[in-house]
């Protein structure tokens, strides 16, 4: 068995590996498209697993690679009865992705269809960015000493269109009376979420779908599970003022960080704030800084 698998590597190396380089040679062009190709399926592995990491469907993307492992070794050991049998399961199993992930497939989709290629919205300046941050820490900061609770939405490249045209539209320029205005108790706003459009606040009332991940805690209400909900589906960021204890967390990338202090709460909002060309220029600084060390 031995010699036959030694012989199977080495058909498949001059028969697959050496012919595969030397077509590339003759042809310089198919490098070029192999190499979009493989960066194009990499880029979509990466979104998907970003999507799916801490969620219910990351434990079964780790069972499927190893089922895959397993039917791949057990091919190559000639293991012919265990490999028909997970080969059989391979290929049912197809079915059972596409219903098991379901949610993660409907939120990869719904992403790819909101995202603005071009921008809508106008990129905020270093004053306006800074105006932003001082009038939502105003009002967090009211918010929270009160026990009023709030949720704050700050879309960003995916359009948040879904949920503005079911609220009710406000239009208006962002300021910390505002947003206390809206959040005061009792107020017919007061329940729904707030969207904000780079320095504007576009509508209020707005109600989002609550994250259905099992290994969010029982303990965290609507307001959080909303806010982990609209950041699993989007690039927003979702801040949260708990009305029974007045905590601040915030839910970005399909996480939610509970808990924060003021001064957490406020540089977290800042850094995510920054447009994404800003934060790669300021790594590179960092690691050329690193490299004078």
């Amino acid at each position: 068995m031995v010699i036959n698998l030694g012989m199977n590597w080495e058909n498949f190396y001059t028969n697959s590996i050496v012919a595969y380089v030397k077509s590339l040679q003759s042809n310089p062009f198919e490098l070029i498209t192999l190499i979009l190709d493989l960066s194009i399926v990499i880029f979509l592995i990466y979104c998907f697993l970003k999507i799916v990491k801490g969620s219910r469907a990351w434990q079964l993307i780790k069972g499927i690679a190893l089922l895959v492992l397993a039917t791949w070794v057990s091919g190559l050991l000639n293991l012919k009865i265990l490999n028909w049998i997970l080969t059989g399961i391979m290929n049912l199993g197809v079915i059972a992705i596409i219903v098991i992930f379901q949610p993660e497939i409907r939120s990869v989709l719904e992403s790819l269809g909101r995202t603005q290629l071009l921008g809508r919205h106008k990129i905020l300046t270093v004053d306006e960015r800074e105006k932003v941050v001082y009038e939502i820490m105003r009002s967090v900061e009211y918010l929270r000493k009160n026990r009023i609770g709030a949720l704050i939405v700050i879309e960003r490249e995916i359009s948040l269109e879904e949920y503005i045209k079911n609220a009710t539209k406000v239009y208006a320029d962002l300021s910390d009376s505002l947003l206390e205005t809206i959040f005061f108790p009792n107020s017919p706003l007061h329940d729904g979420g707030v969207i904000i459009q780079g320095d504007r606040i576009t509508c209020a009332g707005a109600v989002f779908r609550t994250s259905m991940n099992p290994n969010v805690s029982k303990r965290l209400g609507t307001r959080h599970r909303a806010a982990l909900g609209i950041a699993e589906e989007s690039d927003a960021i979702a801040l949260v003022v708990s009305e029974e204890t007045g905590r601040l967390s915030i839910a970005v990338d399909s996480n939610l960080h509970y808990n924060l202090e003021p001064d957490q709460f406020r540089m977290m909002l800042i850094d995510e704030l920054k447009p994404k060309m800003e934060v790669f220029f300021e790594a590179d600084d960092e690691s050329e800084g690193d490299e004078e060390w």
